[in-house]
């Protein structure tokens, strides 16, 4: 579960971290309103689910009330990347000399939780992790015993963060592994932690995930993930629907059954030089109508150009699964976003011949189902 930006705040602020002075806004006067409160200059941020927010349109500094309501008039209601914008964060502007990155995750290759620091904030850290691997400081933890101080000081040493500010953001990290533990988080950042003339730290962003499975034991992080949830229809469909789904940036529509299968469709379409657009994963035993809802799913997200079907039948019958498929898309007069479809498994010759042809294409193989899915997004951005 994803929080906004604005709640990991509040849960990072009630923990210690410095934040700047904010105020939530829905409307333009709103906005204008917390601004005068607060004091230029100001930043004016979308609050969405997506990265890159900036590069987008979807943050601006602004120095007065005139730039103000023009930036919540620009914002406010603003598509991002597929998300409808109905709140911005009002939030005071930091004079910044550095930017940081700091976080907590989980390392899946060593099983253990690993704390990040690079001095290269304010980008997109995977970039810096696929382009400069070596400007990110890693320090590993045994979760039986936490983070020790010194493993916080040694890997923001290593980082190369300056001296005057060195044991404050070891500090800002030790909180951010102390929530990633205590709040059952998947992820925990702040990206960027900037850091003042006056060798100040402040989170002037922040991310915090938290394990979905473990919501039953934080009811205040539940309580949080409903409202975030609130202006994201494509995530409160898939809540409604019962599928495991995350939005991506692309515009390859993936849809499959297990989350190991719709992974490695995510790597192929990669591979051969498409982007993903989600990953959705329709379970096991998956009836017609639930494999109707899904292609609803991918169907109403305007960024998918394409959409590629991988299903294995093991619970899941390739008939069934064929039904389903046919079941939706005769509902269209027109078909909204050619579907490439692979079967395999059990009936899934049976559901190869109940596949309507002329609706869909099918593929036997699962590298050229998305091959042909990843040539029919590039054809539609051509």
């Amino acid at each position: 579960m994803r929080l906004h930006e604005y709640q990991a705040k509040q849960v990072f602020a009630d923990a210690g971290v410095p934040t700047p002075a904010a105020k939530l806004a829905e409307t333009v006067d709103e906005a204008v309103e917390a601004a005068e409160e607060i004091g230029y200059p100001v930043a004016i941020k979308a609050q969405v689910h997506v990265g890159g927010r900036g590069k987008a349109g979807g943050i601006k500094l602004v120095e007065d009330e005139e730039e103000a309501r023009q930036a919540a008039e620009d914002i406010i209601g603003m598509d991002l990347k597929g998300y409808h914008v109905s709140t911005v964060l009002v939030e005071e502007a930091v004079d910044f000399v550095d930017e940081l990155y700091v976080g907590v995750t989980m390392d899946r290759g060593e099983g253990r939780p690993v704390a990040m620091v690079s001095t290269k904030g304010g980008v997109n850290i995977e970039e810096v992790a696929e382009e400069d691997p070596d400007a990110i400081a890693r320090e590993h933890i045994d979760p039986a015993f936490g983070m020790h101080p010194f493993q916080a000081r040694k890997v923001v040493y290593e980082a190369g963060v300056d001296r005057d500010v060195a044991n404050d953001v070891a500090s800002v990290l030790t909180t951010l592994y102390q929530l990633w533990d205590d709040r059952d988080g998947s992820d925990v950042e702040v990206n960027p932690l900037m850091i003042t003339s006056d060798d100040e730290v402040i989170a002037a962003d922040a991310v915090m995930n938290v394990d979905d499975d473990a919501l039953f034991r934080q009811p205040e992080i539940a309580e949080m993930g409903e409202e975030a949830a609130e202006g994201d229809e494509l995530e409160q469909k898939a809540d409604e629907y019962g599928f495991d789904y995350v939005r991506l940036s692309g515009n390859v529509g993936i849809i499959g059954n297990g989350a190991g299968l719709v992974m490695t469709t995510l790597d192929l379409v990669d591979h051969y030089g498409g982007s993903p657009a989600n990953f959705l994963d329709v379970g096991g035993g998956a009836k017609a109508d639930r494999i109707a809802n899904a292609l609803d799913m991918v169907f109403s997200d305007e960024n998918v150009d394409s959409v590629v079907f991988n299903i294995f039948g093991g619970i899941t019958r390739g008939d069934e699964v064929a039904q389903g498929i046919n079941q939706a898309l005769e509902q269209f007069d027109e078909i909204p976003k050619p579907v490439v479809v692979r079967l395999a498994g059990t009936n899934a010759e049976e559901g190869m011949e109940i596949l309507n042809e002329d609706l869909v294409t099918v593929e036997h193989t699962l590298e050229d189902a998305v091959q042909r899915a990843v040539e029919y997004a590039q054809e539609v951005e051509a």
